[in-house]
């Protein structure tokens, strides 16, 4: 399904060039669950954005289904993007001048159906999150476990193939965590592929697969990166 083939990222300033991603080779069945580890700069969420078309490799080939889109235009990469990946962030990202059905069903609004059909996948996400209850709460009346909830669901109401989630517990407890993660992980079950980046191991357990970076480069999978 997606396969990177020495694709490389560096920025530019003035004086200084960093090299975020070192010549990355790796593939995604359809289907994985990966978990992406290690510590804090070394290219995860570079890596994870780059899959997700929000960045563009400095070098390298990026396939997606058969085809190159490392030099896509940005037109080409955001309909991709839309019809098939969808984000979970750490910080929720939900809006708060709009409610829990609103927020998800915004997710919705670049898609060619009818307010109808906007409708009714709403409803049947919420349910399916557990949170079908609170749809005319605001983010602020959510616990961040519930918020969370909200964000996969928005994530997947567009019947996306590709979940990149960054971090999707880094801001709730143990017990809001291991919810999201069971959400996660049943999702994936019904086939929907999952990229998470995250800092915790166990979390990283709930994945069939972990890749582990340092100095922007994927290490051998005898390694362990510190987390």
């Amino acid at each position: 399904m997606l396969h990177l083939e020495n694709l490389s990222k560096r920025f530019q300033t003035e004086d200084v060039e960093t090299t975020a991603l070192n010549k990355i080779n790796l593939e995604i069945k359809r289907g994985e669950f990966v978990a992406i580890m290690g510590p804090s700069g070394c290219g995860k969420s570079t890596l994870l954005n780059t899959i997700g078309m929000l960045d563009t490799a400095s070098d390298g080939s990026y396939f997606f289904d058969g085809e190159d889109i490392a030099k896509y235009s940005e037109s080409l990469l955001a309909n991709i993007r839309k019809q098939h990946v969808g984000f979970i962030f750490q910080s929720f990202n939900l809006i708060d001048e709009l409610s829990v059905q609103e927020n998800v069903e915004l997710a919705l609004l670049y898609h060619d159906i009818s307010k109808q059909e906007r409708k009714k996948r709403v409803s049947e996400v919420l349910a399916k999150v557990g949170i079908d209850h609170r749809a005319k709460h605001m983010p602020s009346q959510l616990s961040g476990g519930q918020q969370q909830r909200v964000a996969v669901a928005r994530a997947v109401v567009g019947d996306q193939s590709i979940i990149l989630a960054d971090e999707p517990t880094g801001n709730l407890d143990s017990e809001h965590g291991r919810e999201v993660m069971e959400m996660l992980q049943q999702l994936n079950k019904e086939g929907t592929t999952i990229i998470m980046v995250t800092h915790s191991p166990s979390h990283a357990e709930y994945a069939s697969r972990i890749v582990n970076l340092l100095d922007g480069k994927i290490l051998p999978q005898e390694l362990k990166a510190v987390v």
